[in-house]
């Protein structure tokens, strides 16, 4: 069996925001009653810590399917036209171990972390919640526009970013292409105060959302920081929110917005409301009232990138899309 491998331009094709909020609610369900394999990421340092190797690896039962996502995180290149993170999901045939696709990471990636937060969105946000903040002006900030684009029905959106022109750049973006108007802001305070989502998407290492600016009823997503050594919220934020997050385990040795809290003694364990795939199935309350905050900590998880890989991948098939490769080095045939 040849293996399929799937271009940048190939996973946005094949991978639509609003069908991969779907896939991600499922794989967060999946994840909660205990059918996947999900260990902790693992990561490399490179010399001088200019950059991590960072490997993923899962399997799931429901697709039937397991693999591996392997990324280059070089924070070095925000800035630039390169993504900061680069990579590949490998996904594997589960019966025999033959490798069925190699897909862009970075694509995945952008997608599926923001679908996960439009998931986490749409079970904790207020209904009429419509008035967005968004912190970055990257990739994901702009996949999580569309996402929470999709879930709310949004009736403003403020940006801001520390580039001037990269925040202006994103709001006549994101403007011409969704027909609403985003407004690019001098400062995340100005950002930030008076919505009631706020979207979190950068690469700080320190603090860039403060508690004292949310409003009551105000639902956050914090997705930029992913190890233990940065956060993106003070720990005010999370004090006054009832925390959500994908997976408890990764939450307790990899997300710096809550152990830094920890540490500090104004949080505990109890904390931890529990994770968006036991609210999805009934089994934890959501949000209670209109004027709690709630806060979703999103790490991203293997299961996230495998199901995705899976279902772009199925679909390539059906669509010939994609270029086959045989490994042995027999032959390689482009659609």
């Amino acid at each position: 069996m040849a293996t399929l491998v799937l271009s940048p331009s190939d996973v946005r094709r094949l991978l639509p925001m609003d069908a991969c909020i779907e896939l991600m609610a499922e794989a967060f369900r999946t994840l909660s009653r205990g059918e996947v394999v999900n260990p902790l990421r693992w990561g490399m340092w490179l010399p001088g810590k200019r950059g991590i190797l960072g490997m993923m690896p899962g399997a799931m039962e429901s697709p039937r399917t397991f693999g591996l996502k392997v990324v280059a995180v070089m924070p070095g290149n925000h800035g630039t036209p390169y993504d900061s993170h680069q990579g590949v999901v490998l996904l594997f045939e589960h019966e025999h171990g033959l490798p069925l696709a190699i897909l862009d990471a970075s694509a995945v990636t952008a997608i599926r972390t923001a679908a996960a937060s439009g998931v986490a969105t749409r079970a904790l946000a207020r209904e009429d919640a419509g008035d967005l903040a968004i912190l970055g002006s990257g990739v994901q900030a702009r996949s999580h526009l569309e996402a929470m684009l999709d879930v709310r029905r949004i009736r403003r959106v403020r940006v801001y970013s520390r580039s001037p022109e990269s925040r202006s750049a994103f709001a006549e973006a994101g403007s011409e292409r969704y027909g609403i108007r985003v407004e690019a802001v001098d400062s995340a305070r100005q950002a930030v105060e008076g919505a009631d989502i706020v979207c979190t998407c950068t690469s700080s290492r320190e603090p860039i959302l403060l508690g004292d600016w949310l409003s009551p009823g105000t639902h956050v997503n914090a997705v930029g920081s992913s190890v233990a050594a940065a956060r993106e919220l003070d720990t005010e934020a999370v004090v006054r929110a009832r925390l959500f997050v994908d997976r408890r385990e990764s939450t307790l040795n990899e997300a710096g917005d809550f152990l830094f809290p920890k540490k500090e003694g104004a949080v505990d364990d109890e904390h931890i409301q529990g994770e968006i795939g036991e609210v999805l199935l009934g089994r934890i309350q959501g949000r209670r009232t209109p004027d709690e905050i709630t806060l979703f900590k999103s790490l991203g998880l293997a299961v996230e990138d495998l199901a995705a890989a899976h279902y772009a991948y199925a679909r390539a098939r059906k669509e010939g899309l994609g270029v086959e490769v045989e490994l042995g080095g027999f032959k390689i045939a482009a659609h």
